[in-house]
């Protein structure tokens, strides 16, 4: 049964990277297709990360409250599905500022879902987080690089249409899977956490190192909000091609799968948490730097994004070790608090600015990306004591 459950996990991040490897990297791109301007692609992209920002807090909390996990994960899928039909329908800017809306605020919460899953069930199973969570990066990287091409070859509506597929596929394999009771709770941690349900987001934000480590985290993950939104889109406009554009996109994933394969023989050992949210933010200056001023080098851009591991995924490995090592009470809204603040609103906030550089600055585009730089700098000067 426990293989089985580690397996299911598996998928699931398979099922929602690959999703994920389409939408990030390519969205933009569809948006631009339509003919919208850089400053509202900026508000859409930012009102979807929004969305995501509430979606999380509110359904996570549902979930802390129904308990019902795989079945919520399910739902979402359904309603996701349903919701991907109105990309390929709507034009207009309003009907697609609703979409956007609509998906992203049901979207985003199947990953902290399967965290928290997965969080769970490494206390009563040993097994690496890393080798289960690169089955997610396996999909994005065949996914960005499979749009891409796609694009190229037969134009782009491709996207739209791979989208549909790719979330059809997750449902129904969500929905043909057994039911598989992943068992995380005992008798006694099922009377220990309806004790626990008062408990609430305000009571944990008043611990000074949760706040210091959800700082951390906006600050770092936030500081991608201009290469989620407008990489894609600048990298085209300097010359590169759609299929290039998958390839740099499927680069910086490459990177990030040989992390989470070697990370968890040499994680901590030599280096605490507060540490790895040092180095991060190293990369992350020198990657953004990198990719604002040395763009029109086609290696200096494949360095940058190998660079990815240690933007993204340093911050979301040491993020998953702060969580997991707090009560079990605390693990959901942990995990609700990150997605939703680091992976959600920071990145909302961060891309309307960047839509409003990249509108009113047509010659010095590049200059969204310093921006980024400076973001994560201040997280050199916190220490976070775990």
């Amino acid at each position: 049964m426990s293989n089985l459950s580690v397996r299911w996990l598996a998928s699931d991040y398979f099922n929602y990277f690959f999703t994920n490897g389409i939408f990030f990297p390519f969205i933009s791109v569809w948006l631009n297709y339509l003919g919208i301007e850089a400053s509202k692609v900026g508000i859409l992209i930012s009102s979807g990360l929004i969305a995501r920002f509430i979606g999380s807090l509110v359904i996570m909390k549902m979930v802390d409250r129904i308990g019902q996990t795989i079945v919520f994960i399910r739902c979402l899928s359904v309603i996701t599905l349903i919701l991907s039909f109105g990309f390929l329908l709507c034009s207009s800017w309003i009907c697609m500022l609703l979409i956007i809306i609509g998906f992203n605020f049901f979207f985003s919460p199947m990953i902290p879902l399967t965290d928290v899953l997965t969080s769970h069930l490494q206390r009563k199973v040993s097994f690496e987080y890393g080798k289960v969570r690169v089955w997610g990066s396996v999909s994005f990287i065949l996914s960005s690089f499979l749009t891409g091409y796609a694009a190229h070859q037969f134009g782009y509506h491709t996207i739209i249409y791979m989208l549909l597929v790719s979330e059809f596929f997750t449902s129904f394999s969500l929905m043909i899977h057994p039911n598989i009771k992943l068992n995380l709770y005992s008798k006694r941690d099922r009377k220990s956490l309806r004790k626990e349900k008062n408990s609430s987001f305000f009571e944990i934000l008043k611990e000074k190192e949760i706040l210091k480590f959800l700082f951390c985290t906006t600050l770092l993950q936030s500081s991608h909000a201009a290469y989620y939104g407008f990489s894609s889109v600048y990298w085209k406009e300097i010359g590169y091609s759609i299929e290039h554009v998958g390839t740099l996109w499927s680069v910086s994933i490459f990177s990030e799968i040989v992390l989470l394969i070697v990370f968890e023989k040499i994680k901590f050992k030599f280096c605490q948490v507060r540490s790895i949210f040092l180095y991060s933010t190293f990369f992350t200056i020198v990657r953004w730097n990198l990719v604002a001023f040395f763009s029109k080098s086609f290696i200096v851009l494949l360095f940058s994004q190998l660079l990815h591991s240690g933007t993204f995924t340093l911050c979301h490995l040491a993020s998953i070790e702060f969580i997991n090592r707090h009560s079990s009470k605390k693990i959901i809204l942990l995990n609700a608090l990150y997605s939703s603040l680091g992976l959600g609103i920071g990145l909302a906030i961060l891309a309307v600015i960047s839509g409003f550089i990249y509108q009113n600055f047509p010659s010095r585009h590049n200059l969204v990306f310093f921006l980024m730089s400076l973001i994560a700098s201040p997280v050199v000067f916190l220490r976070i004591k775990a």
